[in-house]
């Protein structure tokens, strides 16, 4: 170093050579205490959100704020009100899905049996496949919905809709927690609008996506953890976080970028990455390769599908991709859930513009980070790594419908938005008052904005006839969302309306099976039996190997009364699927119909062994009755009872079951079925007549005659109700026995 000049005085330094400011600071920086650096001591201050104490000594006086408050309290009362702000913020536009229906995926947990068996816990963590229709092994969001089940069941959506909002808000307040930690001008705006942006109104909203916001509270978590850790290092923090980080594999694979996210941060801090930080973070990697490849493995067994892309044809989707995810966080309109799916090659012209774009813009930020700061590119590389696992490069089943998917940006959207908000922050600081008042003011604009798109969004998840509505009204080419809508619009008994969507939904797909199978429903709902057939024969054509339009078909024959040509078309079905309840059911109530009373007893019997909680179980049990009554069987009455004990207002159970009682001499159990009907069908003439005859035998002749009056009176044709009634005046006219 250069020495000062011999005779120099105390106010006099030497001057520094080229590239050593940096030890001049931090010399200058050290404090008196111990030599710790004032600068860390001030670091320190701001993180805790308060003020270093006046150096005089002195607590009150000038020292004092105006309100008699001191800075800290002061300081903590602006977090409250801002904790308080996110939270309603977070809670508030989410209303309108409260009260939303289970829909469409949502049956992967609702109807799982691992998630209703109170004893279905070790299947959910050993046994994942017992979960049908779930490809990925994620236990700890069925886990939450196993619990949630215990708690309340599945009568309500409104807890589970809850729990998810809830989950989003703790995101939001780390999120913000994380910011202010690190000092990120205008934290509080970005966390706003993480709380507020429509792009999460999928992951929030849509019950099933919990694995989108429980992942995230894990991924946040988390890294809040490790960098407790980096600050102060200690064991328990670093264990913390390495397994909040697992918890969050088993929640969803996507945060498995975390380690590369850390890094990036680290370096975003201090410019360069240490191999110390490499070596802390190996055991994440590990963590994240073994649990990521094992989820893979078995999702590639579960649901196997592929691109069929190459390298180059992946890397230009990937890149229209990231910008699809970059304009929605800017430009959130519309959001359709099912985006519109483009086509890939090599010869895509605006995917060789979004690849070239992306490297541009990498570029520009990599070679400006002296001047602009190294956060505009941490922010950009954060949003790209997050998003990677679904860019295309990995194989992904919904992939087969849409590339994007606004839950895939969850995370992802941290770290644009946290750029563009600080970016904003920056700018506004520098500027005069007036220039400060009016970015606020637009940023509070924004916030409402966003925040009454995703008031609207969340809507759509009332009822599945409200969310598929919006799917095709946003991407008329989401065929499959169609077919959706005409089912949803078949459930709610809604056949007309059902026309129009399934027809829609065949446009697109002419031979698809399910859409003439849902055509065919709703003609058939209609009573339009030869128009059903129609489309249940072109479903047949289109694949002879499916089972339902086949089914339905021999429905319409069987309503046709053409019952050789339905037994034909069952056998068939049965031979594709021997267990088919349905199948076996229709089967049963058609040899019925043929007086094939012994087969159909045995369909009927197979039938409900295999489903005995179909809806028409008490119809099946009261043909059963019919046919053992027509084989002399003493046990048909038992069949009458089983019919009513699953549908008590059966009328012809209940009649068909008091003229066995009344045959059997039982008058008075007669009696009481007798009247359950006419509780059921008060001005039926044939019970009243059955009732009198009852009340005959029970010697109740004033009863009686009343009966046969009201039945004469409902019936003035019939005859048997005045024959009765003359017996009973007839014996009320001779004179008592002596």
């Amino acid at each position: 170093r250069a020495r000062p000049a011999a005779g120099a005085g105390r106010g006099m330094t030497a001057p520094k050579p080229p590239g050593r400011r940096r030890e001049h600071r931090r010399d200058r920086d050290r404090g008196r205490s111990g030599g710790r650096p004032g600068r860390r001591r001030r670091e320190r201050d701001r993180r805790r959100g308060a003020e270093a104490p006046p150096r005089d000594g002195r607590t009150g006086g000038a020292n004092r704020p105006p309100n008699g408050r001191t800075d800290g309290a002061a300081d903590r009362g602006r977090r409250r009100l801002a904790a308080l702000a996110l939270c309603l913020l977070s809670v508030v536009i989410y209303l309108p899905a409260v009260n939303g229906e289970f829909l469409w995926d949502d049956a992967v947990f609702t109807d799982a049996a691992p998630v209703r068996d109170p004893s279905g816990l070790a299947d959910i963590w050993f046994s994942p496949s017992a979960i049908e229709n779930e490809g990925h092994y994620w236990p700890l969001v069925y886990t939450s919905f196993w619990l949630e089940h215990a708690l309340w069941g599945f009568d309500s959506p409104v807890p589970f809709h809850l729990t998810n909002i809830l989950l989003h808000l703790a995101n939001t307040l780390l999120l913000w927690g994380l910011l202010r930690r690190f000092a990120v001008p205008g934290a509080f705006a970005a966390a706003a609008v993480f709380a507020v942006h429509p792009v999460h109104v999928e992951a929030v909203a849509w019950v099933i996506e919990r694995k989108d916001v429980l992942s995230g509270l894990f991924y946040l978590t988390a890294a809040g953890a490790w960098f407790r850790f980096v600050e102060r290092p200690r064991k328990r923090a670093y264990a913390l976080s390495l397994g909040l980080f697992t918890a969050g594999l088993l929640s969803k694979s996507i945060v498995v970028t975390l380690p590369v996210a850390l890094l990036i941060l680290q370096w975003w801090r201090r410019g360069r990455i240490l191999a110390s930080d490499l070596r802390r973070l190996a055991p994440f990697a590990l963590v994240a390769v073994v649990i990521t490849l094992a989820d893979l493995s078995y999702y590639a067994g579960q649901a196997p599908f592929t691109l069929d892309h190459s390298f180059l044809e992946r890397a230009l989707l990937a890149s229209r991709a990231l910008w699809s995810y970059a304009l929605k966080l800017v430009w959130p309109s519309p959001l359709p859930v099912i985006y519109p799916r483009w086509e890939v090659s090599a010869a895509d012209l605006l995917g060789w513009a979004a690849l070239a774009a992306a490297l541009a813009l990498a570029a520009a930020l990599w070679f400006a980070r002296e001047r602009i700061g190294r956060g505009p590119l941490a922010g950009a590389a954060l949003f790209a790594v997050t998003l990677s696992p679904v860019l295309g490069f990995i194989d992904n089943v919904y992939m087969e419908f849409a590339f994007v998917a606004d839950r895939y940006q969850y995370l992802a959207s941290i770290g644009l938005t946290t750029t563009l908000a600080a970016a904003g922050a920056s700018f506004a600081s520098r500027r005069p008052g007036a220039v400060l008042v009016g970015a606020r003011a637009l940023a509070v604009g924004i916030v409402a904005a966003l925040g009454l798109l995703t008031w609207r969004q969340a809507g759509i998840y009332r009822d599945e006839i409200t969310f598929f509505r919006h799917i095709v009204a946003a991407n008329p080419e989401a065929h499959g969302a169609h077919g959706n809508l005409t089912i949803a619009l078949l459930d709610a008994d809604r056949p007309e309306e059902a026309l129009v969507s399934g027809r829609a939904a065949l446009e697109r797909e002419p031979d698809d099976v399910d859409h003439l199978n849902n055509l065919g429903l709703a003609h058939l709902r209609l009573e339009r039996l030869p128009e059903a057939a129609e489309y249940f024969e072109r479903g047949r054509a289109s694949d002879p190997g499916a089972v339902q339009p086949a089914q339905n078909l021999a429905e319409v024959r069987r309503k046709q009364g053409r019952y050789e040509e339905a037994v034909e078309i069952y056998g068939e079905v049965l031979e594709m699927d021997g267990d088919f309840a349905l199948a076996q059911a229709g089967m049963g109530e058609t040899l019925f119909h043929l007086g094939r009373h012994e087969e159909s007893l045995t369909a009927l019997r197979r039938a409900l062994a295999l489903d005995p909680a179909l809806p028409m179980a008490g119809t099946l049990h009261r043909l059963m009755g019919r046919s053992a009554q027509a084989l002399g069987r003493p046990d048909a009455a038992e069949f009458y009872e089983r019919a009513l004990a699953a549908d008590p207002r059966d009328t012809d159970a209940l009649n068909r079951l008091a003229v066995a009682r009344f045959g059997e001499q039982r008058y008075e159990d007669a009696l009481a079925l007798y009247r359950t009907l006419l509780e059921i069908t008060p001005d039926d003439a044939p019970t009243h007549t059955n009732l009198g005859a009852t009340l005959f035998h029970l010697d109740r002749l004033e009863e009686a005659a009343r009966s046969f009056e009201r039945a004469a009176a409902l019936d003035p044709s019939a005859e048997q109700p005045r024959a009765y009634l003359e017996e009973v005046r007839a014996i009320q006219q001779q004179p008592p026995n002596p």
